[in-house]
């Protein structure tokens, strides 16, 4: 008997890898997947080494990075930021800007997190870098963590200005699930701050089609969604998902899948994206 256990937890791996790979197979574009149980740190990865660009998933490492500011006292979540009309700047996805079109309001530093987590708000964060000093503050705290392959390094308006830019912003699959797997088991933040980042996270109501997108309604997904729209070239760069699940036996799950350089549209990708996600509910679930 004491062989049953590993033998059956192998075969439902096994299964799973099996699974996931058919998944990609179908995507006409590099896939990157990393899963991680959070619980006992059973891990699979496809491509966990590859850099990937993150678009916005790069907002949760802002987020970790402006959080730990407020837990070593530099700034509040209850301190007002200004934000001026020239802080809103056009073209560019934000809630944010369509509420205060002509800017010269201040807004809680909670507030603002919330708009650029919850809503992913481009102006938001672009925002916060600059309360932060630039990307380089994220940069830096992120590889203090002991979370080397990962870059942020350009803001949101440097890369609207040049497709490429946006590659610079890179994170592997690996990298993005140990940052995960640290923020759940509350080594980077104050139980508050981690609180706080937490319910942003469930709040986000981007990429509804993506990890939530085939798990059963109600599930409590902690997420942080990436998108690079399509180019000319018909190259979609980055159709992100990278989160925590709460499966239904009240055990967690990191799940991160960037999909990258599609042919396909976007909807494509996003199934991708909730098929996998779909897949590690039904392994996980089991156990």
């Amino acid at each position: 008997m004491i062989w049953l256990i590993p033998a059956k937890a192998f075969a439902q791996k096994d299964a799973l890898r099996a699974r996931i790979e058919h998944i990609i197979d179908r995507a006409r574009g590099r896939v990157g997947v990393a899963v991680m149980g959070l619980d006992d740190n059973d891990t699979l990865m496809f491509s966990g080494n590859g850099k990937f660009p993150m678009q916005s998933v790069y907002k949760f490492p802002l987020a970790l990075t402006v959080l730990h500011e407020v837990d070593r006292g530099k700034f509040a979540l209850n301190q007002p930021v200004l934000i001026t009309k020239a802080d809103l700047l056009p073209g560019t996805w934000s809630p944010l800007r369509e509420k205060y079109p002509g800017g010269n309001i201040k807004l809680t530093l909670s507030e603002l997190l919330s708009y650029t987590v919850s809503q992913s708000d481009n102006n938001g964060c672009d925002i916060l870098f600059r309360l932060l000093g630039g990307p380089k503050t994220v940069d830096g705290h992120i590889h203090s963590l002991g979370v080397r392959d990962l870059a942020v390094v350009s803001t949101e308006e440097e890369m609207h200005r040049a497709w490429d830019v946006q590659y610079a912003n890179w994170s592997t699959p690996a990298a993005m699930a140990q940052l995960l797997s640290m923020f759940y088991h509350g080594q980077i933040l104050s139980p508050k701050s981690k609180e706080f980042l937490w319910q942003a996270m469930v709040e986000t109501g981007s990429g509804p089609r993506r990890i939530k997108g085939h798990l059963p309604e109600g599930t409590v997904v902690a997420h942080k969604t990436g998108s690079s729209g399509t180019n000319d070239d018909g190259i979609t760069a980055a159709t992100n998902d990278a989160g925590i699940v709460t499966l239904a036996n009240g055990k967690h799950v990191a799940i991160v899948v960037f999909v990258s350089d599609a042919t396909s549209e976007e909807r494509a990708c996003e199934d991708v994206i909730a098929e996998i996600a779909r897949a590690v509910w039904d392994a996980h679930s089991v156990r």
